[in-house]
């Protein structure tokens, strides 16, 4: 199938270089206007929807297909391979970070670096390991999101978003979650929020740069500082900010963390 069409591909800017901007959960790649133009005098920049979100082709929604990470994954390795010539800088929100990590297993040859904005490749503490939530809280917010997916939306987006400062963001993405089709958002969220790939980050070979908000509810710092110990060649850049949406609620610091690290590269 065509990518274009599949994932509503969206090119802009010039460069050599590409960089691939992936959204999160119950949102689309308008999540990213704030950001991404700061990097278009420079590079060409990629948006897209994941399949099930914005206006990708909800006819393409694969329940099998999508029932782990790894189905994002190849989707997203097709719309480089058809879209993208030369390198690429792969940027991934939430969950969209760890679906960039594993195409960066499958084709690090494609990749120059990984930019991961609030990752968490487990969000179930186990021992020494603190993802964030209890195995019982997370099935819990499964089953609010199964039995009310638009009453868990419009209750828990504004805590995810934070920025208390700016509640607008967190009407905006109580509405982004409500637009997304129930059921498929049901689905994915049981994908995302029950997925564990602790065990890739150490066959990461790709450099990668970590941004950690410094409060986070679904992302704690203890979730940055693990995947930093783990993962070889990676940075973690952490950010002064209330919430898991930097991108959209501290888009400037957000920003300067990504240049930082893209110029250490280039040394």
């Amino acid at each position: 199938m065509d990518t274009l069409k599949r994932n509503n591909v969206r090119i802009s800017g010039n460069g050599d270089v590409t960089m691939v901007f992936a959204h999160g959960f119950g949102c689309d790649q308008n999540m990213w206007r704030l950001l991404a133009p700061a990097f278009e005098k420079r590079s060409r920049v990629l948006t897209f929807d994941l399949v099930g979100s914005g206006a990708s082709d909800l006819s393409a929604y694969d329940k099998t297909k999508y029932s782990s990470l790894h189905g994002y994954a190849t989707d997203l390795l097709e719309i480089i391979d058809e879209n993208v010539v030369g390198p690429v800088i792969f940027v991934g929100h939430s969950v969209s970070a760890m679906i960039g990590l594993l195409a960066t297993i499958e084709a690090p040859e494609r990749f120059m670096a990984q930019l991961m904005i609030g990752p968490s490749p487990c969000y179930i503490n186990d021992g020494d390991y603190i993802g964030g939530f209890e195995r019982e809280d997370i099935e819990g917010l499964l089953s609010t999101i199964e039995s009310n997916y638009l009453g868990w939306s419009s209750a828990m987006a504004p805590a995810i978003m934070g920025a208390p400062e700016q509640p607008e963001l967190g009407v905006e993405l109580t509405n982004s979650f409500c637009r997304t089709d129930p059921t498929i958002a049901k689905h994915f969220a049981r994908v995302a929020f029950l997925s564990d790939h602790r065990a890739e980050l150490a066959r990461s070979r790709v450099p990668a740069l970590i941004v950690q908000c410094d409060d986070d509810l679904i992302a704690p710092m203890s979730v940055g500082q693990y995947m930093h110990r783990v993962m070889p060649q990676s940075a973690l850049a952490i950010i002064d900010n209330v919430g898991h949406c930097p991108h959209l609620s501290a888009p400037g610091a957000s920003a300067k963390a990504m240049e930082n690290f893209l110029a250490s590269l280039a040394r």
